[in-house]
C-alpha cells in the first residue's frame, strides 16, 4: 500500500497518542473529520495499523521483573519452530516475541511478579519442553522507553 503524506502524518499522530478525537486529528493534518475516519478505516483494513492499544506499566498491574530471554531450540525445524512461535502467542507472561538469526533462535520478552514468580514460569515453559536446548535470562533493571512507534518515511 502506497502511504502519501497525511497517511504518513496521521500514522505518526496515533503512534504517539491513539485517544486523539477524529476532530484532533482532522485538524492536525488538515482534512476533514469524515475524511480522516475514512483514512483510518482503509489504513486498519489493509493492516498498517494492526491495533489499538495501550502501553500499562507493568509496576501498575503487579508485573515487577522483566528479563529477556534467548532461547535455542534443539534443532531447526520448521514443525519445531511453528511449535514454539504457537507456545509464545498463547503464553500471557511473553510480552514480546522475535524469531530471530544468529546465536539464539528466539528472543523472548518476558514479565514476572518475582524472581520466584519467574523459576516456575522456566520450569512449565522452558524445561519441559523437550524442543528446547537451552535459554539465557538477562534481567532488565531499568525499563528506558516503551513505545511501539516506528519512524515512517514520507
Amino acid at each position: 500500500m502506497e502511504l502519501d503524506r497525511i497517511d504518513i502524518a496521521l500514522l505518526e499522530a496515533v503512534q504517539k497518542n491513539n485517544r486523539l478525537t477524529s476532530e484532533e486529528l482532522a485538524e492536525m493534518v488538515n482534512l476533514s473529520t469524515t475524511a480522516c475516519q475514512r483514512r483510518l478505516k482503509r489504513l486498519r483494513a489493509e493492516g498498517v495499523i494492526e491495533a489499538d492499544v495501550s502501553i500499562v506499566s507493568p509496576k501498575a498491574v503487579g508485573r515487577y521483573v522483566t528479563m529477556i530471554v534467548l532461547v535455542s531450540l534443539e534443532r531447526e525445524r520448521a514443525d519445531i519452530v511453528d511449535r514454539f512461535k504457537t507456545a509464545i502467542r498463547n503464553t500471557r507472561e511473553v510480552m514480546i516475541g522475535y524469531y530471530v538469526t544468529g546465536d539464539a533462535d528466539f528472543i523472548l520478552v518476558i514479565t514476572a511478579k518475582d524472581m520466584e514468580d519467574y523459576e516456575q514460569f522456566t520450569r512449565r515453559f522452558f524445561y519441559e519442553n523437550n524442543d528446547i536446548k537451552g535459554f539465557k535470562t538477562m534481567v532488565v533493571m531499568d525499563r528506558v522507553k516503551a513505545s511501539f512507534a516506528f519512524p515512517i518515511d514520507g
